[in-house]
């Protein structure tokens, strides 16, 4: 392994982060468990950042994508592409959007690239609202609207970005007050910050913050941005790439939490729903989609592997609801996580809804996020046999816990025991 690792840093970017003091080489998996080049067996409580939705080399998928690469691996979109089709027609349906348009990217950075597009060539603007601490991606203008600095590494944009608070409910200058009057105070913020600006293309936001550490707000508060959006012609855009496909089991989108608004404009996806092949794209109404006046076609965005990975990922998700799983055990092991932490004072918060679970930790009897504690955790955490990541706007303090959503009740159990372990020695 540390020929591996000299190896890595020879070649590859000192920015690309590797997790652990001793970088480990996973070599496959099964279900929820992975294996690493010395032969330790691990489960997985962060599906390679959620992309491994379903479950590690899952029959139904590996045998799709076997049998579509024995035929055809590659076309690009200039051809008329059977599976690429019947994927966008099932998202189209299961989007909520009418008259939905579906176009796929290899990556959710590209499909909030595709959606900041379309809304600013729909809007003849450049200007977009995004949510502080949020986070859409690593590309020129995904980098450009993310609201947390960790992630952010140039101030040179192509868009006018202005940020909005309501996406941290439990920091801020809000966080005192109750939910009813949290949104109240964010709608007002927003009111206020577009009295000082015009023609704003959109609002982008995660319905539930994933590099910010899954933080979210109150349930309904954008549909009380829309009602103010609309009133200004302002496009919503929801970001689902870590929310989507029923990952936090009351609903099967994020924005379904913000329901009386109606769908978004625009959605974007990705992750899990190739558990682990390079899918992302972009829902919008045919208006709004066919607005580009320009050529515009992908090379690899809707490949034949990549979208029959994607049918039978999506159908062996909806036939064994795995969705109401993820309501199940995600609430049962938040409830064990938050008995845990009841007892250690490094713990602030365990927050999170179905399988997409965070615990931030901070300094005891402070407020001050304790990044250190988190690599800790993170650390002891692989010793004990399980897999984290970890994330937060506040120095990198949230643990980040995102199972694949086929995960079992022994399964969460036994994941838990080994975090009481490593949270307990703090």
């Amino acid at each position: 392994m540390t020929d591996l690792y000299e190896r890595h840093r020879a070649v590859i970017p000192d920015w690309v982060a590797l997790y652990y003091k001793q970088p480990i080489e996973i070599t496959h998996g099964e279900g929820r468990h992975v294996w690493d080049a010395d032969g330790n067996r691990y489960l997985d409580f962060f599906g390679g950042i959620l992309t491994t939705m379903t479950a590690h080399a899952l029959p139904e998928v590996t045998k799709a994508v076997s049998e579509q690469a024995g035929r055809l691996i590659h076309s690009s979109t200039l051809y008329l592409n059977r599976p690429m089709v019947e994927l966008a027609e099932r998202i189209a349906a299961l989007s909520g959007i009418p008259d939905a348009r579906v176009f796929f990217t290899t990556s959710g950075t590209e499909a909030n690239d595709t959606a900041l597009l379309l809304a600013t060539g729909h809007r003849r603007s450049n200007q977009i609202l995004a949510m502080r601490n949020s986070y859409h991606g690593r590309s020129f203008s995904a980098v450009s609207i993310t609201g947390n600095h960790a992630w952010s590494p140039t101030s040179l944009s192509p868009l006018q970005t202005l940020y909005v608070h309501g996406g941290v409910r439990s920091r801020g200058p809000f966080a005192h007050l109750s939910d009813a009057q949290f949104i109240e105070a964010c709608v007002a913020d927003l009111e206020d910050l577009l009295g000082h600006t015009h023609d704003v293309a959109a609002l982008i936001a995660e319905p539930v913050q994933g590099v910010g550490g899954f933080t979210s707000p109150p349930d309904g508060l954008y549909a009380a941005f829309r009602e103010v959006l609309d009133r200004h012609g302002i496009l919503w855009i929801s970001d689902e790439v870590q929310t989507g496909w029923g990952r936090t089991g009351e609903h099967f989108w994020g924005w379904q939490a913000h329901g009386r608004s109606g769908p978004p404009d625009i959605l974007t996806f990705a992750k899990g729903i190739g558990n682990g092949m390079s899918v992302g794209g972009v829902v919008a109404r045919a208006e709004i989609m066919n607005c580009l006046d320009a050529n515009s076609i992908s090379t690899f965005g809707g490949s034949p592997v990549t979208m029959a990975a994607g049918v039978a990922n999506l159908s062996y998700l909806l036939e064994h609801d795995l969705q109401g799983n993820a309501r199940r055990v995600g609430g049962m092991l938040i409830e064990r996580l938050r008995g845990i932490a009841a007892s250690v004072p490094a713990v602030r918060e365990v927050r999170g809804r179905g399988l997409m679970i965070g615990i931030e930790l901070v300094r005891p009897g402070t407020d001050e996020a304790d990044p250190q504690a988190a690599a800790t955790v993170l650390e002891a955490a692989r010793e004990g046999g399980l897999l984290i990541g970890k994330g937060g706007g506040h120095n990198t303090s949230v643990l980040r816990i995102a199972p694949p959503l086929s995960l079992t009740v022994a399964e969460a159990e036994e994941g838990a025991l080994v975090l009481e372990r490593t949270l307990r020695r703090l």
